[in-house]
C-alpha cells in the first residue's frame, strides 16, 4: 500500500487527546521549524514543491515568500476549512481524526510568514465538530505546545466563501464575496494585511515536510505535482469514503478502491468530468485534480440530468456579484433545464458554447470560471446525448 502522509495517524490516535499525538513524535516538528528559522523553513516548503490541495494547486512555499517580505508586523494565518464543493468531504475527515496536526500545520504556517493570529474558517455545516476542535486548541495551549492564539470562525454556508478573498470578506463580517484582484492576499488580505490562507490537506503535508525534509516530500508523486492527493468518494461505489493517492496514481486505481464498476463518467473536483473510456487518466495537476471530490456515476445515469442538477446547485451558490456567473448561470440553468425535459431547441448546444467560453474568461471568482466546466466536458464527450435529446425534443412538437 501507498505510503500515508495526510492520513497517517488518521486511524492511530485519539483525536480528543493531545497527549496520543505527542507520543506519536507530535510538535517536534514544530520545535525543529523554529530552531530552523523563518528563512528555512520557507526555502524547504519551496524545495519540496507542496502546491495548495484546495484546488488552485499554488506553490505553498511561494505564498509564504510573498507574505513573509511584507513590512509590517502585523500579518495573519488562515485555515480553510470551507470546503464547499460537491462530494467534497475530505478535509471533514481530516479535523475529525487528527486535529492536533492541523494545529501544528498552522502554527509552522504562521511562524514562518511571521503571523501573530490565525483563524481556523469552519463551514457551517461542520457546526458539530466545533466544540473538539476548541478542546484541541485549548489543549494546545495549555500544554505549552502552540502559543498562537487560533481563532476558530463558522462560515454562513455560502460555496463562495471557499474562495479565499471571499473567505476573508466573511471574516472581517463582511457579504461573502470575491474582491477584486490585485492585490492579492499575501499582499493586502485580512483587514487590509498581510495573509496567507491553506486549507486543511496543505496544512497536514507541512508537518511530514519538515520532520522529513523537501527532498523525500519531492521524490513522492510526479515532478510537477510532488506528495499524495487526499480523495472523497462518492456516487455508484460500493465503497464511499476518504482515500490517499502518490500524484500521478490513474484514476482506475482509485476507482478500484471505492469498488465502482460499469462507470459511464468520473466528475472530479467538483467541475470536470472524464468518461469511462479515459479512466486511465493521471491524477495531477499537469491532469485533472482539482479539490479531490470525486463522484462517479455508473451507465444508469442521465448525463443531461446530472448536469442540470450540478448547475442548479452553482446557480444557488452564486454570490450574485458579477454579471457572468450571476446571468450565466441562471440561463445555463434554463436551458439545461429545458432539455432534461425534452423540450430543448437545436440552437441550445451553441448557446451553451459560447455562454460557457464567456463565464471561464470572464467571472470574477472560481465559482463562475468552474461552473461551465460540467456543460463543456459533457458536450466535448457526451454531444450525442444532447443531441438526441433535441432530436427527441423536436419529434414530440412536431407529435403534439
Amino acid at each position: 500500500m501507498a505510503e500515508r502522509i495526510v492520513l497517517r495517524y488518521s486511524d492511530a490516535i485519539d483525536p480528543d487527546d493531545i497527549a496520543a499525538y505527542v507520543r506519536r513524535g507530535g510538535f517536534q516538528a514544530l520545535s525543529k521549524a523554529r530552531k530552523m528559522g523563518r528563512e528555512k523553513v520557507i526555502a524547504e516548503m519551496k524545495a519540496s514543491n507542496l502546491k495548495g490541495r484546495g484546488g488552485a494547486g499554488f506553490p505553498c512555499g511561494t505564498k509564504w515568500e510573498l507574505a513573509r517580505k511584507q513590512a509590517g508586523h502585523e500579518k495573519y494565518l488562515i485555515c480553510n476549512a470551507d470546503e464547499g464543493e460537491v462530494g467534497t468531504f475530505k478535509d471533514r475527515y481530516i479535523i475529525e481524526h487528527d486535529p492536533f496536526a492541523v494545529l501544528e500545520g498552522i502554527a509552522i504556517a504562521a511562524y514562518a510568514i511571521g503571523a501573530h493570529r490565525a483563524y481556523l474558517y469552519l463551514r457551517t455545516e461542520y457546526h458539530y465538530l466545533l466544540d473538539s476542535l476548541k478542546k484541541a486548541v485549548g489543549q494546545a495551549a495549555s500544554k505549552g505546545l502552540i502559543d498562537l492564539p487560533i481563532e476558530i470562525r463558522e462560515g454562513a454556508g455560502a460555496y463562495v466563501c471557499g474562495e479565499e478573498s471571499a473567505l476573508i470578506n466573511s471574516i472581517e463580517g463582511k457579504r461573502g464575496e470575491a474582491r477584486f484582484r490585485p492585490p492579492f492576499p499575501p499582499t493586502s488580505g485580512l483587514f487590509g494585511k498581510p495573509t496567507v490562507v491553506n486549507n486543511v490537506e496543505t496544512l497536514m503535508n507541512v508537518v511530514p515536510i519538515i520532520d522529513k525534509g523537501a527532498a523525500w516530500f519531492s521524490s513522492i508523486g510526479t515532478p510537477l505535482s510532488a506528495g499524495t492527493k487526499v480523495f472523497s468518494v462518492s456516487g455508484d461505489v460500493a465503497k464511499p469514503g476518504v482515500f490517499e493517492l502518490p500524484m500521478g496514481a490513474r484514476l482506475s486505481e482509485l476507482m478500484i478502491l471505492a469498488g465502482a464498476s460499469d462507470i459511464k463518467m468520473v466528475q472530479i473536483g467538483g467541475g470536470g468530468v472524464v468518461p469511462a473510456c479515459m479512466i486511465e487518466t493521471p491524477l495531477s495537476y499537469e491532469t485533472v485534480l482539482g479539490s479531490g471530490a470525486i463522484t462517479v456515476l455508473n451507465t444508469t445515469r442521465d448525463v443531461i440530468d446530472f448536469v442540470s442538477r450540478t448547475l442548479d446547485f452553482l446557480n444557488e451558490e452564486s454570490c450574485g456579484e458579477c454579471t457572468p456567473c450571476r446571468e450565466g448561470t441562471e440561463v445555463m440553468v434554463e436551458i439545461l433545464g429545458r432539455l432534461a425535459a425534452a423540450d430543448g431547441i437545436p440552437e441550445d448546444i451553441e448557446q451553451l458554447e459560447r455562454l460557457s467560453r464567456v463565464m471561464v474568461d470572464s467571472s470574477l471568482c472560481g465559482l463562475g470560471q468552474a461552473a461551465p466546466v460540467p456543460v463543456l466536458d459533457t458536450l466535448k464527450y457526451f454531444r450525442n446525448d444532447y443531441e438526441n435529446r433535441i432530436e427527441q425534443s423536436v419529434l414530440l412538437r412536431t407529435l403534439r
